[in-house]
């Protein structure tokens, strides 16, 4: 019998969260379309599609005015859950933007109960997701910025942000929950501006925390993309620093709102490039899918959301493999980095190098004239694409 080569297995490592597939299918001009699925249904429905892991943030799971008893029950099915379905947590978050309390930020509001607050409802989501097995805990600081610049001075914002995460740090390690934090920046939405709103941006900050050994990234497709900026770029940065613990995987019109299409849905050569990336380089953690159905979509059609985001990812990994080998685009990719005249050997500084190079002639004319066939290369990834190669 015959095996489809494009059925997500555990080794893929594929999650989706409870708020993407249980989306009802509201929007800020809309009622839900769907009925609200409760965590147990999602997870058996993600056990139905294949998928290996479900991540949550803290009121996803357990409503934020749940009494004790209640959380007992609602964790303690969730728990069963997953043992009937053999799904994982690898991943964990706190909500710090749905209720009225963060109109201001979380670590940022400049009211320094809310801040504390945030810490106390952080620390207790943390708890839940290391009692669920997470390892890799998100912060996407949705509500914190500005509307107005003269609302908040962003050195005080970045400030509180570092604080924040410093004693978070310090909880983890308390706790032994060996937890990796990984940053979500995102440009806007639902704040006008949201501190760090990029990739680059959060490595930047990273590297002020007292931890930062600790603390890496999670970049999502539409959040760069959102900015006009290149993803696989952003995730290549990321990688180079050693600071790329979790990835989020969606799709996105650049410089629209925050669409969160199917995987692979809208932007092809794009999403080519982030799995081949992905895949050369071994990423080995999970490749969550933060993403949602269309709203005009019933049950099932959040059934086949899910299976086509797995699916376009094992299609363009089957892609990249085929890049890879293909003898014509490999030569061109080989004669691009060979010199194209004499050129004295390079490597690390030495007084002696530096000298030989400055003393060194070059055709500047003939640098200058050189084809790279770059137009060739590109067709050649069109057509193997598109299927005809």
């Amino acid at each position: 019998m015959a095996t489809d080569s494009y059925a997500p297995l555990p080794e893929h490592k594929f999650t989706f969260g409870l708020w993407t597939v249980g989306n009802p299918g509201a929007d800020p001009f809309g009622l839900p379309t769907r009925q609200r699925l409760s965590p147990v249904e999602i997870v058996h429905l993600l056990g139905e599609v294949g998928a290996y892991g479900v991540n949550f943030h803290d009121n996803d799971l357990v409503p934020i005015d749940a009494t004790p008893a209640e959380r007992d029950q609602i964790v303690a099915d969730f728990k069963q859950a997953l043992a009937d379905t053999g799904l994982v947590v690898p991943m964990a978050t706190t909500n710090l933007f749905t209720d009225p309390a963060f109109k201001d930020g979380a670590f940022t509001s400049n009211d320094p109960a809310v801040r504390a607050y945030a810490l106390q409802k952080t620390m207790q989501s943390m708890d839940l997701g290391a009692e669920l097995g997470a390892k890799v805990y998100v912060f996407w600081g949705g509500r914190e910025g500005t509307e107005s610049d003269a609302t908040k001075n962003p050195l005080d914002g970045l400030k509180w942000f570092r604080e924040a995460l410093n004693f978070l740090c310090e909880y983890s390690i308390d706790q032994g929950y060996g937890y990796q934090f990984a940053l979500e920046a995102k440009p806007n939405e639902p704040r006008g501006d949201i501190f760090l709103p990029t990739t680059g941006a959060m490595l930047g900050f990273i590297e002020t925390l007292d931890h930062a050994d600790m603390v890496g990234v999670n970049p999502e497709v539409a959040h760069e993309q959102m900015a006009g900026l290149n993803f696989t770029h952003a995730v290549a940065q990321a990688w180079d620093a050693g600071k790329l613990f979790h990835i989020d995987l969606n799709d996105q019109n650049p410089g629209r709102y925050d669409q969160d299409f199917r995987f692979a849905s809208y932007l092809i050569k794009s999403n080519f490039f982030l799995v081949k990336f992905l895949e050369d380089v071994g990423y080995d953690g999970s490749r969550h899918f933060d993403a949602h159905a269309f709203r005009t979509e019933d049950l099932e059609g959040v059934k086949d959301f899910a299976r086509g985001c797995m699916r376009s990812y094992l299609i363009l990994k089957e892609k990249a493999q085929q890049f890879n080998e293909d003898a014509e685009i490999q030569a061109l990719l080989a004669e691009l980095t060979e010199a194209s005249q004499p050129t004295p050997a390079l490597g690390s500084y030495a007084a002696d190098t530096a000298a030989t190079l400055k003393a060194h002639s070059f055709d500047r004319a003939a640098l200058g004239a050189r084809g790279l066939g770059y137009e060739k290369l590109d067709q050649l990834l069109f057509e193997l694409l598109m299927g005809v190669r």
